[in-house]
């Protein structure tokens, strides 16, 4: 599991990414603080426009900084991102109305949405074996979780003995000490053979070539089911446990706890059964638990064991489905490419989160709990099988295809079988210039 840490880029830029998580953890409370002190009783309101910012920022940024991605110097880049928003959370103390905020919400997610892809397409070029990679992508999985258990508790501690103001400071120095890491290392360069075209070919490539390869079409739909799940989690959690089963603050957290429990169990488990089987049966598999667990809980009598028995499974589901994206991703592009795709990913993620988070509240304000569970268990149901439609399963690395549309001495087609419908060979396939569509089942073999 620890086996990536022992390469040395891998290991200063995972420690840059834990840094940065804990700092972004400190900004969250001391934003929600912020609003408070700004907004009193609608404090609410402006963290879930906030909230909502966050998302249109990841959604609207993260291709267009990727249409530039093979032309931008990576590690200069990064902390190039990584000194903006240490600046921008330095100003957030001085804020003195709800737009600033706004604003600077806006700012700040939009250098995280050009810093995050940016990063997670690097990995794969610093850990070029699957096997490390796949471990590589739990780590991110189980620093992601420690966060949401470990900034909180660090932040209750720091406000005993300071303002919360200082906590933005704590997430200044976070980003710096996370840049000073990127500094530390020597990053592979760019792959040669980037995008061509003009801006909005360039822009768009990434969900082009994501919305071309059935695989990633079915990862969508599942990006779909594992947001109704945690939509559920993160939003509702607070109204049902101190609501539905009169519980405090303290209960809260521990529910979350528990989430995030399962989630990290999966993220340890997850190298070693992806090794046995193949990512389809793991990922589909693993995310029928989301579905099942929303409606089981929903036709059950409310209970604190019920409760912390499905949150556990939901994050069983959650990280399962989420963790091994990035092989999917690495997988059906191009090292030039990888930008773009991921890129895609992160924006296509995010307009997921974009439907449910509004939608898991709006629901448990206006109907209840109950039917809360019902309706994101029927959207995680009905992105399951979306997926599982999408996503074929036959689905080898190497697939047998025709090229109709280049000559015979072209380079691509070097030593392929002439034939009544074209040029016939197989490699690993993607889309990209030479393949625009997938080939149609009876080609595959």
């Amino acid at each position: 599991m620890l086996s990536p840490l022992r390469n040395r880029t891998y290991r200063h830029l995972f420690a840059a990414q834990v840094i940065a998580l804990v700092g972004t953890g400190l900004a969250t409370v001391a934003l929600a603080l912020l609003a408070y002190d700004l907004s009193g009783p609608d404090a609410g309101a402006v963290l879930g426009t906030a909230l909502a910012i966050k998302m249109i920022a990841y959604v609207g940024v993260a291709p267009i900084v990727a249409a530039f991605a093979d032309r931008l110097p990576r590690r200069a880049f990064l902390v190039a991102m990584d000194g903006v928003r240490a600046v921008i959370v330095l100003l957030l103390p001085f804020v003195e109305q709800v737009w600033q905020i706004y604003l600077l919400i806006f700012l700040l997610q939009s250098a995280s949405a050009s810093f995050t892809p940016m990063f997670q397409a690097t990995i794969p070029s610093v850990l070029p074996l699957e096997r490390d990679y796949t471990k590589a992508l739990s780590l991110s999985r189980l620093a992601y979780d420690l966060e949401n258990l470990v900034s909180p508790a660090l932040a209750a501690v720091l406000l005993v003995v300071m303002s919360f103001h200082w906590l933005f400071a704590g997430t200044a120095v976070g980003f710096a000490l996370s840049a000073l890491l990127v500094v530390s290392t020597v990053l592979p360069r760019a792959p040669l053979g980037g995008q061509a075209g003009g801006v909005y070919d360039r822009t768009t490539r990434g969900l082009r070539l994501f919305l071309a390869t059935p695989r990633l079409r079915g990862l969508l739909a599942l990006n779909l089911a594992a947001a109704a799940g945690g939509a559920m989690v993160i939003v509702n959690s607070v109204v049902y446990v101190q609501s539905v089963l009169g519980g405090v603050a303290a209960d809260v957290a521990l529910a979350l706890a528990v989430f995030g429990a399962g989630s990290m169990m999966s993220a340890l488990l997850l190298p070693r059964v992806l090794d046995q089987l193949p990512d389809r049966i793991v990922v589909l598999s693993s995310a029928c638990l989301l579905p099942v667990g929303l409606l089981v809980m929903s036709a059950g009598a409310p209970s604190w064991p019920l409760l912390l028995a499905v949150w556990w499974v939901l994050g069983l589901g959650y990280s399962a489905v989420l963790t091994p994206a990035g092989r999917l991703l690495t997988r059906s592009a191009h090292p030039p490419d990888r930008p773009a795709v991921f890129a895609a990913q992160f924006a296509l993620s995010h307009a997921c989160w974009l439907i449910t988070y509004p939608l898991a509240g709006w629901v448990g304000a206006e109907m209840g709990m109950i039917a809360a569970l019902v309706v994101l268990g029927g959207l995680a149901g009905l992105g399951v099988g979306l997926a599982i439609r999408l996503w074929p399963a036959h689905d080898p690395d190497m697939v047998e295809h025709v090229h109709s549309d280049l000559p015979a001495d072209h380079p691509h087609v070097r030593g392929a079988i002439p034939g009544g419908l074209g040029l016939k060979h197989a490699h690993p396939f993607v889309i990209d210039d030479h393949h625009r569509r997938w080939p149609d089942p009876p080609q595959m073999r």
